[in-house]
């Protein structure tokens, strides 16, 4: 039987606090009566109705749904709680008020009319405070479904991105090195060499939805020497991870469709070529990474950062860290700018 005994000390707070307020409504409509006898009278039958409910529970078949027995168990188990919660309850106030002068001048009095009154409350109360309970557990049982609904269901989607994403990339890898067999075919070779390097640490990080930021920037280096043989020295590129930001963990394929779009639309349409930077940084609570190119920039029509690889880069960001991540990207005569923001557990 695993008991958790912080939510029972929960309860049984919250119980006392209730009985209080029964206490307190009692005197209210009776006034001219001590104070102190309902408050006792209250506070032991609600601590022993509670004690045999929410722990006597425990010893029967419950739902997983709400964590109570099931059937006329449940039901049998609230009216012997309260049954017990009557009677033992009132012998030990009796006791208990009778000891120490509670009841004040007046003496000990229980007519017909105090009796009926009090089981009509201690039922009323009892029913109230189960049913409340009960429906608590329930909840709770149903919010922990939905959020473990809401992952897998992240989980799934992300996975489907990745799946979206890696063929995309491998395609257009595919299509540079078919176009270079037919010129080149020992750089080709070379760049064959690269792919399969490249594909084989693909293979690894998409095994799990994260993974160190080393292996991510391992990744692009394969990337960026494929497109190095691919362009020659129209492609230069630099990749600044300082050393205590390597283990940070972060989605796997999360930088190199940043660095594929400005290739693409930076820096293959400029006669030149031009340069890649991708630089991280600590801000904070936050990881800063950073993807900037030297090429055609807004001056020739690049890409706004709406295409394929940068809205599934979006996407994942906005299902794994919702509000607490974004992508920023901006072009000027320079190039483009392409910016992601991480929280650092």
């Amino acid at each position: 039987m695993n008991i958790n005994w912080t939510h029972k000390l929960q309860h049984l707070l919250q119980t006392l606090a209730f009985c209080l307020a029964v206490a307190t409504l009692q005197y209210a409509f009776a006034p001219h009566r001590p104070y102190a006898p309902p408050v006792v009278y209250s506070l032991l039958i609600g601590t022993i109705i509670w004690a045999v409910v929410d722990l006597g529970r425990h010893l029967l078949p419950s739902a997983r749904e709400t964590g109570w027995p099931q059937g006329f168990g449940g039901v049998l188990l609230v009216v012997g709680g309260i049954g017990a919660g009557y009677v033992l309850g009132n012998r030990l106030g009796d006791w208990i008020c009778s000891t120490f002068g509670l009841f004040g001048p007046r003496g000990m009095v229980h007519d017909g009319s105090e009796i009926r009154s009090g089981i009509l409350i201690t039922l009323m109360a009892g029913i109230v405070g189960s049913y409340w309970f009960y429906s608590r557990n329930k909840s709770a049982y149903l919010l922990r479904r939905m959020r473990e609904t809401q992952r897998h269901a992240d989980e799934a989607r992300l996975k489907l991105l990745e799946t979206q994403l890696e063929p995309h990339m491998l395609f257009n890898t595919l299509a540079n090195l078919r176009a270079l067999i037919a010129v080149d075919p020992a750089r080709a070779q070379q760049m064959l060499d690269h792919m399969i390097a490249y594909l084989r640490s693909t293979l690894d990080a998409s095994r799990a939805t994260t993974h160190p930021l080393r292996s991510e920037f391992d990744r692009l280096r394969d990337y960026l020497e494929l497109m190095k043989i691919r362009m020659g020295p129209r492609l230069s590129y630099e990749l600044e991870l300082p050393p205590e930001l390597a283990e940070l963990r972060v989605p796997t394929l999360l930088l190199q469709p940043l660095v594929e779009n400005s290739i693409q639309h930076g820096l293959e349409p400029k006669v030149q070529g031009g340069r890649i930077a991708v630089r991280a940084r600590r801000e904070g609570d936050r990881l800063q990474v950073e993807v900037e190119d030297s090429g055609v920039g807004e001056a020739g029509g690049a890409s706004d950062g709406q295409g394929f690889g940068m809205a599934q880069v979006r996407e994942r960001l906005q299902t794994l860290y919702a509000e607490r991540a974004g992508l920023d990207f901006r072009m000027d005569a320079g190039g483009a700018h392409a910016r992601i923001s991480l929280p650092i557990a």
